[in-house]
């Protein structure tokens, strides 16, 4: 008996360790995550990274595994002097930005960066963002942070290229993502779209923007339509005798519904603003390509990108690999990302009350959202 007893306690000691481990690091995360949420207070970071070196540094990798002991030698010499030659070149243009700046304080002008001799003693830059889309769209909130500090930086020699891989989603949120590219293009800075996978719908929304699309062979192009759908639980809520009740104010702020009875007006009225979205899609399309069949594409159907080439829906065929290859020959090359400072709840997934919200949004709000 006390031997049972001393093992009972023994196992109901070890048991109760392990609950207080478990709540100490809940709460040490809890803890963690609250101090995090007051300090970042919803702060993003933007994040520029010169692609360009990346690429040289793995050209000059790969030079040096192929290069004898002679070549090596003789490959580093170069670069050495390379390099001196454009320390030299850097110095003599701040010795100049700084003489011309001082001769206009002499002669009583404001002093200015004389941008024109800048402009010219660097390469053009190549703005690089990615933009891959949800069906809600609301990786939009970091893409307008993204274009709007290429839009603060770039001057008129540099260019932006957007990958972009969507197969589509809500009409206002893909309507707000074209509307940031037609600010880059608002700003005479040459837009460049590529896609590498999948652009239908609301990814061809912004697509069409550019002024020049590329995509790759097998690339998904197109599917320039509309559609929205939804369940409906009437039957089986009368099957078991629940009642459902629904007032509105105005004969169409409720046109089709998931747990009422739907009639023929209300699915007429949906139908008509479906067709009505359609046309809207139609229109911006062929006002950004206005050399496309917009009858013939405009369909719905999707095409790969051999097939689109044809149909006038892009322009190129092509990876983004070999896009950014070559303009790293005549461009500095760099990519922008912004992104959203997460608190250790929000990283774990547990934070229940937005997983709810969202859910609850989704089911019963954006039922009737069109989806482009």
């Amino acid at each position: 008996m006390l031997e049972f007893l001393f093992e009972y306690g023994l196992f109901f000691a070890k048991a109760i360790t392990v609950v207080i481990a478990i709540v100490a690091v809940l709460i040490a995360f809890v803890a963690i995550a609250l101090k995090q949420k007051g300090e970042s207070s919803g702060k993003g970071q933007l994040e520029i990274r010169s692609i360009s070196e990346a690429l040289d540094d793995v050209a000059d990798y790969a030079q040096k595994m192929l290069m004898n002991d002679a070549e090596l030698k003789a490959m580093e010499k170069r670069k050495k002097a390379d390099d001196k030659a454009k320390k030299k070149a850097q110095k003599k243009l701040a010795k100049k930005l700084s003489s011309d700046i001082s001769k206009d304080v002499d002669e009583n002008k404001t002093p200015h960066d004389h941008p024109s001799s800048n402009e010219h003693d660097r390469k053009p830059r190549l703005f690089v963002i990615d933009f891959n889309g949800s069906v809600d769209a609301h990786e939009v909130d970091n893409f307008r942070e993204e274009v709007t500090a290429v839009l603060i930086t770039a001057d008129s020699r540099d260019e932006v290229l957007v990958n972009v891989e969507s197969g589509g989603g809500v009409v206002h949120g893909y309507g707000l993502a074209a509307s940031q590219l037609e600010r880059i293009k608002t700003k005479g800075l040459k837009l460049t779209i590529c896609v590498d996978k999948v652009a239908a719908s609301g990814g061809y929304m912004m697509a069409c923007v550019a002024d020049k699309i590329v995509c790759a062979n097998f690339a998904i192009i197109g599917s320039i339509g509309v559609i929205a759908q939804m369940p409906n639980f009437n039957k089986l809520l009368k099957k078991n005798d629940i009642d459902f009740e629904q007032h509105t104010a105005g004969d169409f702020k409720r046109t089709l519904t998931v747990f009422g009875e739907n009639n023929d007006e209300g699915r007429a009225k949906f139908k008509a603003e479906l067709e009505e979205v359609h046309g809207m899609f139609k229109n911006f399309v062929s006002r950004n390509r206005p050399t496309l069949d917009i009858e013939k594409v405009a369909t719905g159907e999707y095409w790969f990108g051999l097939q689109a080439l044809e149909l006038g829906l892009v322009d190129e065929l092509s990876t983004s690999d070999d896009v950014m290859l070559t303009y790293n020959k005549s461009h500095d090359v760099y990519g922008i990302k912004y992104s959203e400072k997460k608190n250790v709840l929000e990283k774990l997934g547990v934070a229940a009350e937005g997983v709810l919200f969202r859910t609850y949004n989704k089911v019963f709000n954006q039922h009737q959202t069109p989806l482009a």
